[in-house]
């Protein structure tokens, strides 16, 4: 199969309809605008919310709480999905890439201390908690803040 042989399926597609061409058409004289007013006009265009005119729900509701647009996002991961790698590796952000422990877009990774790590591991993370700091060295591994 290729992309040049797909076809839609039956019914999708629908011939556009010429409006303005002539009253046989079921579309002609007004062309489905309706007679005079605001929305018959050439050049109208519908602002969202707008309501004829009416105060707009949207202006009506209390704004509520605040969207930080510059917020880092931080992706958490526990110790205890730090025990699949080997005694002795150093676990990067691109081996949890590959693992598939980090998915996503995110713009930096905290090891959290939820388990427990029984290998001695080389960790590089951009963050890290204090538990997790401490059980990491406790099993004979580093921490490296990248």
């Amino acid at each position: 199969m290729d992309l040049h042989s797909l076809k839609g399926a039956e019914g999708s597609s629908h011939r556009k309809i010429r409006v303005g061409r002539g009253r046989a058409s079921g579309k002609g004289k007004t062309a489905g605008r309706g007679h005079k007013g605001q929305y018959a006009r050439t050049g109208h265009k519908h602002k969202p919310l707008f309501e004829g005119g009416q105060m707009p729900l949207v202006r009506k509701l209390p704004k509520r709480g605040f969207k930080n647009y510059n917020a880092k996002e931080i992706l958490p991961i526990n110790l205890a999905a730090l025990n699949t790698f080997e005694d002795g590796t150093e676990v990067t952000i691109a081996l949890l890439r590959e693992k598939g422990l980090a998915n996503g877009r995110f713009d930096g990774v905290k090891i959290l201390g939820n388990g427990a790590v029984e290998k001695k591991l080389t960790v590089k993370a951009n963050a890290f908690s204090a538990t997790a700091k401490q059980k990491i060295e406790a099993a004979g591994g580093t921490c490296e803040i990248v």
